[in-house]
């Protein structure tokens, strides 16, 4: 059994949960959030990020977002990367861009991944097979989308449960 067409399925059913929480996103609310680094939007683009770096086979395979902006880098970087202050949140069309871009990324890089490995791809990951990491990606998306649509219900906003792309 190929399990490739199901992970490129959930994938990017959980990636269309996540725009559509973006989407319905209103604006006071995108900025919101105590402390400032745990705002919406850095909850979007802290999904959005980790589901394309943990999708290739490792590390060095990463290739960063082409449309991302310079500012946003220090996201992601060192161990304390979530509390890095950034002046402007990403506007929410650009996550929208991002999200769509990674839709479109999602089939030709699963399709390349060697899920038969004991490795990761990711030092931070040891004794991890790269099928269980995939895994482990899918949960981390819809972990944070869970979150985002709860955001979204306590200021009496729905979201769409999307069972596949």
């Amino acid at each position: 059994m190929d399990i490739k067409p199901a992970l490129i399925e959930q994938t990017r059913a959980a990636l269309a949960m996540l725009a559509d929480c973006v989407r319905r996103c209103p604006d006071d609310l995108w900025t919101a959030g105590e402390p400032a680094w745990r705002a919406y939007w850095r909850i979007a683009f802290h999904a959005a990020f980790f589901t394309h770096l943990y999708l290739g086979q490792g590390e060095s395979a990463f290739q960063l977002w082409p449309d991302c902006p310079p500012n946003y880098q220090p996201l992601w970087q060192g161990a304390a990367y979530e509390h890095r202050a950034i002046d402007e949140p990403i506007p929410q069309t650009s996550m929208l861009d991002y999200i769509a871009y990674l839709d479109s990324i999602v089939a030709p890089t699963v399709d390349a991944l060697d899920l038969d490995s004991d490795e990761t791809g990711f030092p931070w990951y040891p004794d991890m097979s790269k099928l269980s990491h995939e895994l482990m990606n899918l949960r981390h998306l819809q972990g944070h989308v869970g979150q985002l649509s709860e955001l979204l219900m306590a200021h009496g906003i729905d979201t769409d449960w999307i069972g596949k792309a």
